[in-house]
């Protein structure tokens, strides 16, 4: 898979340093994946849930959140979110998921 962009991950652990190692590994696990669909996508990570259009991982230890949209036709994963697990529950990111 694609990741697009690398950048959301590296801004979100510039600001939470402990936060990077969990999101490398995410990084280097979804660049090396071939997902069809998102029982694929839960293959990989067990933990991960769908919203709507989004996939949502959870990083670092349940720490974090982790939104995405992938497009299995193209191999491509949209970071749209890095949060924290507070901010990440104030629900503000819904509205982005919307199909």
């Amino acid at each position: 898979m694609r990741i697009i962009s690398r950048n959301a991950l590296v801004n979100f652990w510039e600001k939470h340093p402990e936060a990077k190692v969990s999101l490398l590994a995410w990084y280097k696990t979804v660049t090396s994946s071939e997902w069809e669909n998102f029982a694929d996508v839960r293959k990989t990570f067990r933990r991960a849930d769908i919203y709507r259009d989004c996939a949502i991982f959870d990083v670092g230890g349940n720490k974090y959140r982790l939104i995405v949209k992938v497009r299995y036709r193209t191999k491509r994963v949209y970071i749209r979110f890095v949060l924290t697990h507070s901010d990440y529950d104030k629900d503000s990111w819904k509205e982005d998921c919307e199909c």
